[in-house]
């Protein structure tokens, strides 16, 4: 089936990519990566998210490959030039031009909604539940409105997006509230928890699925029938709260990377990842 040419998406005005520190003082905080796979776990409950990284990817191969991805395009969207921005994404509507199959397409507004939705929703989780600010500074309301240029800069219409952050959060109920993790997202989030490969970094692994399980909501957690004893329970509100300890007693510049090191890594790893995938698309693989 020949691939679809992806949509195209006009760039979002300057002053949206101006207006983004907010945005950025929340994404460069290191304890918002924690919840990096709380974020991949609910992107895949959605079935057609699930089918589209199960039979347009190497999942079991570089299992990590997609969580990594994703993150490395949030951080050039976040911190990046309008330049930079506008042409990682157009590479990545390029690719998401060839993602489609039965009920889903790379290039579907609905779903750059659905993923850039669970990136925000993990990163507000972090802020009002490990970073726990003394009273209500305003953060999310501004985060969630900068934060919408990540779908938009991938073709998904400001329009077609929650309004404001009181509509987000009832999107976000409606859609958990109707999703069901099937056969083939536990199958990816298996390789991802478990990686065959990766297996010399079983430490830093069992943190990474411990603090996953406790982050998820309840019913996607049991839906993907992730352990959650009392015993796991404690081991991870002792994680998280020495981590949310040292985030409090930690200056800010002591803990926050340099934001044009996070932009030349992400855009190296970006196009690293995206070459090796036009590559494999030459030789007939996902």
């Amino acid at each position: 089936m020949p691939a679809t040419p992806p949509i195209p998406a006009p760039d979002p005005p300057a002053e949206r990519l101006a207006d983004r520190d907010v945005l950025r003082a929340l994404a460069a905080e290191p304890l918002v990566g924690l919840a990096a796979g709380r974020a991949l776990l609910m992107q895949l409950a959605h079935p057609a998210v699930a089918r589209g990284v199960a039979e347009h990817s190497d999942f079991a191969d570089r299992p990590l490959a997609r969580l990594f991805g994703t993150l490395d395009f949030l951080l050039v969207t976040t911190f990046g030039t309008p330049d930079q921005v506008g042409r990682i994404a157009a590479k990545v509507r390029g690719i998401h031009g060839a993602v489609r199959g039965e009920g889903y397409s790379g290039n579907d507004p609905g779903l750059q909604l659905w993923v850039n939705a669970t990136l925000i929703d993990s990163a507000l989780y972090v802020h009002e539940t490990l970073m726990r600010p003394r009273d209500d500074d305003g953060l999310p309301e501004d985060y969630y409105r900068q934060a919408r240029v990540v779908a938009e800069v991938l073709g998904c219409p400001l329009d077609a997006q929650p309004a404001d952050l009181a509509a987000f959060r009832a999107y976000m109920a409606d859609t958990l509230a109707a999703l069901e993790v099937t056969d083939t997202a536990r199958e990816v989030a298996d390789a991802v928890l478990r990686p065959r490969r990766l297996r010399v970094l079983f430490p830093a692994l069992a943190v990474f699925r411990l603090v996953t399980a406790a982050m998820l909501p309840e019913p996607l957690r049991a839906q993907y029938g992730l352990p959650w004893t009392p015993g796991r329970r404690r081991a991870a509100a002792l994680l998280l709260g020495t981590a949310s300890a040292v985030h409090r007693v930690t200056p800010g510049v002591l803990r926050r990377p340099p934001r044009p090191i996070l932009v030349r890594l992400a855009t190296h790893r970006v196009n690293r990842t995206l070459s090796a995938r036009r590559a494999r698309r030459r030789d007939g693989r996902p």
